[in-house]
């Protein structure tokens, strides 16, 4: 490689939404390039047509925009299938120098061999039938335009090499397969074409799931094949389930865009996603993608799978919620409020909902739950009349509290009516009656809001206003 800058690659195929797994590759690339001052490159695999999905590259960019991972080539980003020609050309150099052949064989030829080596318990491989054909034989099937694809030709020996996170690695040739290169369709295969690129794109460290561990020989023996050096291989681990299966849609491998609509922030996302994996060798949790990247060491990734504990991204993303101005959080708290219709797109009062916001901020974990904890405060409610029971107390009870309360908060001004003012008052009423504090404030706080879980009555009243709390607590009356 002509260059000694470090270079790592996001090589994600358009074939579904950028889902978690592989933004923590991306992450832990673009952590490793910019700690070394270094690039960071996206490239699209999009040779397989058939599991080419309409709209996935979009889906692709929008989650690592969203994320805050930027390539340094987003002005210039290559798309393997403009390059059919460019792996076609380095295939056929392969033939030339005999280190890849042509293979004519049948998919049932094929399936007939898988077959019999299965009956014979041996391990499914190309017997090299094709590589025994003579030139002749060879030339006048490419002139009557038999299909065939090329195969690489594996040597005799061992592939060994240093992966940076599982130390010596070895592979036996034996158990390799004579991969195939270039398809039928003239379409390179998955390890032609991302050797061939990594090449071109003086790619020098390949950060990956360690589930191509496998295919790491057959890229290192192409590398060898064609003389070039070799870049250095990081293989991390797999997330996993809690059960430690490998992690599927229902237990949170979600589109990176399912998580920003769910609620998620992008920094809280982040910060989890890199300690999926990797330890900072402290107790330190919270950290800003600078700080990762300062902090970022693939010697500190480990070898085991992660487990995805959404409990933790829940209270992570708490954290970074209790972080953002009311200001930010209200303007990402309005499109949820919004969709729910409980509040007008084009006319809102601002000041209000900040208020109703700043009593939830300490205790949401999504952006998403806004709706369902704030919806008392924007339509009428409704709930059963013996929610406004408290404990072993009765409805009668409740009534009567509730008339007392209706009678002496009346009297208080408006420009009174503030959470302070309202919780001295009424605490000097508990005391100066002899009043018990939870058959008084319980039915309260479910007049005001018809829910069991709330902030506290005296923050609602403020946020509700006089003519609105008073009209609450007649309508429990009532009921």
């Amino acid at each position: 490689m002509t260059n000694n800058k470090i270079k790592t690659r996001f090589a994600p195929s358009p074939t579904g939404d950028l889902h978690i797994g592989g933004l923590r590759t991306a992450l832990y690339s673009y952590l490793f390039a910019k700690k070394h001052n270094g690039e960071f490159l996206l490239r699209i695999e999009d040779t397989d047509q058939a599991r080419y999905q309409e709209g996935s590259i979009d889906s692709i960019l929008d989650g690592l925009e969203w994320a805050g991972i930027k390539p340094d080539n987003l002005d210039n980003i290559p798309y393997q299938s403009s390059r059919i020609k460019i792996y076609k050309k380095y295939a056929e150099q392969l033939v030339k120098e005999k280190k890849a052949y042509y293979c004519f064989c049948a998919q049932e030829t094929l399936a007939e061999m898988r077959k019999n080596q299965e009956q014979n318990k041996q391990a499914p491989k190309y017997d090299r039938k094709c590589l025994k054909l003579s030139q002749e034989e060879i030339e006048k099937k490419l002139k009557t335009g038999t299909p065939h694809v090329i195969r690489m030709k594996i040597p005799e020996n061992k592939t060994k090499f240093t992966d940076l996170i599982r130390g010596q690695v070895e592979f036996d040739h034996n158990e390799i397969d004579d991969q195939v290169l270039l398809k039928s369709d003239g379409y390179p295969t998955y390890h032609l074409a991302s050797v061939v690129d990594d090449h071109e794109m003086e790619i020098t460290h390949i950060i990956r799931g360690e589930d191509w561990l496998p295919s790491t020989p057959k890229h290192i023996i192409l590398y060898n094949h064609f003389n070039w050096d070799l870049p250095q291989f990081a293989h991390i681990p797999l997330i996993l389930a809690a059960d430690k299966s490998k992690l599927s849609k229902r237990q949170g491998a979600s589109g990176v865009l399912e998580f920003k609509k769910l609620g998620y922030l992008p920094q809280a996302l982040i910060n989890f996603l890199a300690l999926l994996g990797w330890n900072p060798g402290t107790n330190e949790e919270i950290f800003t993608l600078e700080k990762l990247i300062y902090k970022f060491d693939l010697k500190k990734v480990h070898k085991a799978g992660a487990i995805f504990d959404k409990e933790k991204l829940d209270w992570m993303n708490g954290h970074y919620i209790r972080e953002l101005s009311l200001k930010k959080l209200t303007e990402f708290c309005l499109p949820y409020l919004i969709e729910a219709n409980l509040v007008d797109s084009e006319s809102y009062n601002e000041k209000y909902i900040q208020q109703i916001i700043s009593l939830e901020r300490e205790r949401i974990k999504k952006l998403s739950e806004i709706p369902q904890v704030t919806q008392y405060f924007f339509k009428e409610i409704k709930y059963d009349k013996n929610l406004l029971k408290w404990k072993k107390s009765d409805l009668e009870t409740a009534k009567s509290r509730l008339e007392f309360l209706y009678s002496e908060l009346e009297k208080i001004p408006e420009k009174n009516w503030t959470r302070g003012a309202l919780e001295q008052f009424i605490k000097d009423l508990i005391n100066a009656h002899n009043l018990g504090t939870g058959d008084t404030l319980w039915p309260l706080r479910i007049a005001l809001t018809g829910q069991q879980n709330s902030p506290g009555p005296f923050e609602i009243a403020e946020v509700l206003g006089k003519e609105k709390s008073l009209e609450r607590i007649k309508k429990a009356i009532n009921l």
